[in-house]
């Protein structure tokens, strides 16, 4: 799960988007790929408000910590320079860095399918390079895929959105294990974690991991993904990588919100940068039967179900919950839960700092209080994988009320903050 866990796009849909891709492959004359490369200008990378990327500082020094080895970029839509043009792109243009492959996420490296899909395996109609499907290939998997095309060194390059069942980070430690069993050099090429450095949530109970969290760290972590990086490299790996590097962003004061880098959609329900400032919390209901919103304009912000009406909104106001209102509201998803039914529910509007995790917990408690007959959690028990444990189901069940849920986490949260501080890189 990216930002939906455990929806499946329909096979034929898989298909038809690889199809296209494969076809639109077929028809770019070599001629015209190498007219390309010969003739892109350089990069531009530099933004207004002086923050810089990882991407953009190598690309400013001409790619040098890539040149003269065999490179797979693991990446997406997000890895783009401050001119907009994707780093594979730039970096296949410049002629100075040979990549031998491609590798695609959950959504794919173009970013074509929904929830819980990719792109297979095809070759980029833009550049002529092999893309491979990464997203579900465990550490294993990925190595054979690294052999197979010669890599040398990966750079993993994709926008993160803080959230521990995100599933991106996820992709770079199955990553990290396949250069460990390969010995190839990783890269990573730092972005800001777009919701800051806040530290929230309980921790993940090994027992409960899986593809929408592997290890046990915090539900809002507030690294980056360099950070992140050099905590599983460190801590989780049998052993350090040959080579794990990261290049840092520069100009990023305090580890703020307010980059002035263009916001360009992780995923397709991650549609503005305050979809993911909610995200860590409200991508919880996706482990109930209430729908996140996802087929709406404004999935993770529109949350409801038939039979919900304006009580929910009026009692959630008084909740106490700072930086943020709701909305009662009314909506038709268009497709996944209740599609084409008509939901009541809360737009969520955020004025300040917030605690998304808590917040999501008041929704969630007082939901079941005021609905008993609509709300319930999904039969497969996917709330206990986000939530990283059965520990929030069964305190919401047993009547808990929010206080006593958040508190029963925060020694986790403290725990977390500590085992973090050698691998943060800005301060």
């Amino acid at each position: 799960m990216s930002d939906e866990a455990g929806a499946n796009p329909a096979k034929h849909a898989r298909l038809t988007r690889r199809g296209l891709l494969t076809a639109a492959a077929l028809s770019v004359p070599a001629a015209g790929l190498a007219a390309s490369a010969a003739c892109a200008a350089a990069p531009s990378t530099t933004t207004g408000s002086g923050v810089r990327t990882g991407a953009d500082a190598l690309a400013a020094r001409n790619w040098e910590d890539v040149t003269g080895r065999r490179v797979a970029v693991l990446t997406n839509p997000t890895g783009v320079l401050a001119s907009l043009e994707h780093v594979v792109d730039a970096m296949h243009a410049s002629g100075a860095v040979n990549i031998v492959a491609v590798f695609g996420p959950e959504h794919g490296f173009r970013g074509t399918s929904q929830a819980g899909g990719s792109e297979g395996d095809y070759r980029d109609p833009r550049t002529g390079l092999p893309v491979y499907d990464a997203y579900g290939a465990d550490a294993a998997k990925l190595a054979e895929m690294f052999r197979k095309a010669g890599v040398e060194q990966v750079v993993f390059d994709i926008a993160d959105v803080g959230a521990r069942f995100y599933t991106y980070i996820w992709a770079m430690y199955t990553a990290m294990q396949a250069a460990h069993q390969t010995g190839a050099a990783f890269l990573v090429l730092d972005r800001p974690n777009p919701i800051g450095a806040q530290v929230a949530g309980p921790r993940l109970d090994p027992r409960f991991a899986s593809g929408v969290g592997l290890l046990p760290i915090a539900q809002q972590h507030g690294m980056t993904v360099g950070e992140l990086a050099r905590m599983f490299d460190r801590e989780y790996l049998p052993s350090p990588l040959s080579q794990l590097d990261v290049v840092r962003i520069e100009g990023w004061q305090g580890r703020g919100t307010d980059t002035g880098l263009p916001w360009v959609p992780p995923s397709p329900n991650m549609p503005t940068p305050d979809t993911a400032v909610l995200y860590p919390g409200t991508g919880l209901f996706e482990g109930t039967v209430l729908s996140e919103g996802r087929g709406t304009t404004r999935p993770f912000e529109i949350i409801g179900a038939p039979g919900i009406d304006w009580r929910w909104a009026e009692h959630l106001n008084t909740a106490g919950l700072d930086g943020l209102r709701f909305r009662e509201t009314y909506f038709v998803p268009t497709f996944s839960k209740h599609a084409n039914a008509t939901c009541g529910g809360v737009q969520i509007y955020r004025s300040g700092e917030i605690d998304a995790i808590r917040a999501a917990v008041t929704m969630i408690v007082t939901a079941r209080r005021l609905y008993p007959q609509v709300f319930g959690w999904r039969p497969d028990n996917m709330i206990d994988k986000l939530s990283g444990s059965d520990r929030l189901r069964t305190m919401v069940d047993a009547g808990a009320d929010v206080p006593e849920i958040v508190d029963a986490w925060q020694d986790e949260a403290a725990d977390f903050r500590r085992q973090r501080e050698p691998y943060l890189l800005y301060r």
